[in-house]
């Protein structure tokens, strides 16, 4: 495995969210000698409507934060409006995933389909050479010659998760300035305070983007309409009421607002939700025991993987890895746990991985648990 250090200068567009790890990854870029424009994403008709306190990615003030960066590093830098392509295939997918039952995530959908599908063919149809974003994660080339996605030098700032969905083709126009220096946040944050830009000391961003108040159930009401359902044991013993399934998901224990304690005393998770029948069935952590799942729409992050194998899995962004088995059938991937794993939820994305090495991603559609009477 080498690493992909570009020989020649590239014409490179710097995706600027208004944080701090994008403008360190573009003046690294321009330190490294390409020639850099930067650009923000307008990602709503209605800015005012997204997360403000710097915290969001998408708002005014971020733009404006992108902007000052910009000028301070003295690269051009533009505003692309890509707010339809974004409710279409982010805002729009997250409702129906949540109408449907299921959970999705909603940033690895937006690096899919917005920043390495809509901006990346932009960039590419306006000559540029690649994109260069401010996530952790590095891209290197395998012995096979194929572009490969591992996991950043900082175990602890690793973003590949979230990138999992990228292909080779998508990988070959991919930087990643951050991601392979063992550089702590804080020294990120000092280095871009040393550089002379503003966002040194602006917070990192948190929960979604394009709900403003952090209340998703509220969020999900609005758009879906409220609707009383049943919340229910195992044995199907009605134990209270919801206003809507969609403001639930597998592995919950909090808001559940269950009147009736448990015979032994113990904490009930969610562990099924049913949007037929606006139903919410509970019980206890270790009916959520997951020993197998099927995933769809598998990608993978070079060349497909042959027969089965032995990988490790990430269910979720700042989760652990776990032992796998994993195959390939009729465009499905078919995953065993080595041991029970809890909280997995279809709609969310599970990441295999060879080592650090990033193999591909899919869609969780089902799993089979231990409790074999429950999922």
């Amino acid at each position: 495995m080498t690493q992909t250090t570009p020989q020649r200068p590239l014409r490179v567009l710097a995706a600027m969210s208004g944080g701090v790890d994008s403008a360190v990854a573009a003046a690294r870029a321009v330190e490294a000698g390409h020639d850099v424009t930067g650009v923000h994403l307008a990602l709503s008709a209605n800015p005012q409507s997204f997360r403000t306190g710097a915290r969001g990615c998408c708002t005014i003030e971020d733009s404006r934060d992108a902007r000052r960066a910009a000028d301070v590093i003295g690269i051009p830098f533009y505003v692309w409006d890509l707010a339809e392509r974004f409710r279409e295939d982010v805002v729009e997918d997250f409702i129906a995933e949540y109408e449907a039952g299921r959970t999705p995530n909603p940033c690895l959908r937006c690096n899919e389909k917005i920043k390495f599908a809509a901006l990346l063919d932009k960039a590419l149809a306006l000559g540029f050479d690649a994109v260069c974003t401010g996530h952790y994660a590095t891209v290197s080339v395998g012995e096979d010659g194929h572009r490969e996605l591992h996991r950043a030098s900082d175990m602890a700032k690793d973003q590949s998760y979230v990138l999992g969905v990228l292909d080779e083709r998508q990988l070959a126009h991919a930087l990643f300035p951050l991601g392979d220096t063992l550089t702590t946040k804080d020294e990120i944050r000092a280095e871009a305070e040393r550089r002379g830009l503003a966002v040194a000391k602006k917070p990192d961003s948190h929960d979604i983007c394009f709900i403003a108040d952090g209340d998703t159930q509220g969020f999900l009401a609005d758009r879906l309409g409220r609707a009383e359902g049943d919340i229910v044991d195992e044995s199907g013993a009605r134990l209270g009421t919801h206003e809507g399934a969609f403001g639930f998901t597998i592995g919950q224990r909090k808001g559940l607002r269950i009147g009736h304690p448990a015979p032994d005393g113990k904490p009930r998770y969610v562990l099924d939700i049913s949007p037929v029948n606006n139903t919410v069935t509970v019980g206890p952590a270790e009916a959520l025991d997951v020993l197998e799942l099927t995933a769809i729409r598998p990608r993978w992050c070079g060349a497909a993987p042959e027969g089965p194998g032995r990988y490790t899995a990430q269910l979720r962004a700042h989760g652990g890895e776990t032992p796998v088995t994993a195959v390939v059938t009729d465009g499905e991937l078919r995953v065993v746990f080595a041991e029970p794993v809890r909280g997995v939820a279809p709609g969310q994305a599970i990441v295999l991985y060879d080592g650090t090495r990033v193999v591909g991603s899919a869609t969780i559609s089902a799993t089979r648990r231990a409790a074999a009477s429950v999922g």
